[in-house]
């Protein structure tokens, strides 16, 4: 049996100064935002405690299928993204099978991040998953004590839920653009911003 996947489709925004942030929302970085590791990127939140923040960019494609990277799987249709800039020798994932893969941690909306490699290994290789219900990671994001909420304080980065479509998007380049209009009003303007607003 394949791995459940949502039918929701709806992205309505996470009012940033009325909500706190907290896994299975994702951080939209700004156009004004210039920092080269996080310019343009949709980040899921994984975790968010008072001892710090974990997530996961969604939309930094590395070019790299899994079977590349750990040849004794037959994962030639599940590409690898950059997770971030933190250890970035590390794999992560995230998927739908829920407690089908033990040890997994729900993240919301469906989503789960982690669990056992083993159990997700076999589910691979006998077609139960694949690039419509698994992503996988190298690096991730994360930030210290209060240092996500100082950003989010400042602007630093918009808040939308991270609803399954998003998570899985198969065209990520597409991704950043694609969360901030389905958002709608001033986040919709937002997306049209130039790459280079000198060239407007």
């Amino acid at each position: 049996m394949r791995c459940a996947t949502s039918v929701s489709t709806e992205c309505r925004p996470v009012d940033s100064r009325d909500s706190v942030p907290k896994p299975g929302v994702l951080l939209v970085a700004p156009p004004m935002m210039h920092d080269p590791n996080f310019r343009r990127t949709v980040v899921l939140l994984c975790e968010h405690t008072p001892e710090g923040s974990f997530g996961l960019i969604l939309n930094r494609p590395l070019g790299v299928r899994l079977a590349e990277m750990i040849r004794e799987i037959d994962g030639r249709d599940i590409s690898i993204g950059k997770g971030g800039p933190v250890q970035t020798d590390t794999l992560h994932f995230v998927h739908t099978c829920g407690d089908e893969v033990l040890g997994t941690i729900p993240v919301g909306n469906g989503i789960f991040w982690g669990g056992d490699f083993e159990v997700l290994k076999l589910m691979i290789e006998t077609g139960q998953v694949s690039s419509e219900n698994v992503r996988f990671f190298l690096g991730y994001a994360g930030w210290s004590p209060g240092q996500l909420l100082s950003e989010i304080d400042q602007g630093g980065w918009i808040l939308a839920p991270g609803i399954e479509q998003h998570v899985f998007e198969p065209d990520p380049d597409a991704l950043w653009g694609k969360v901030l209009r389905q958002l709608g009003g001033e986040y919709a303007v937002l997306s049209n911003f130039p790459e280079d607003p000198r060239l407007n």
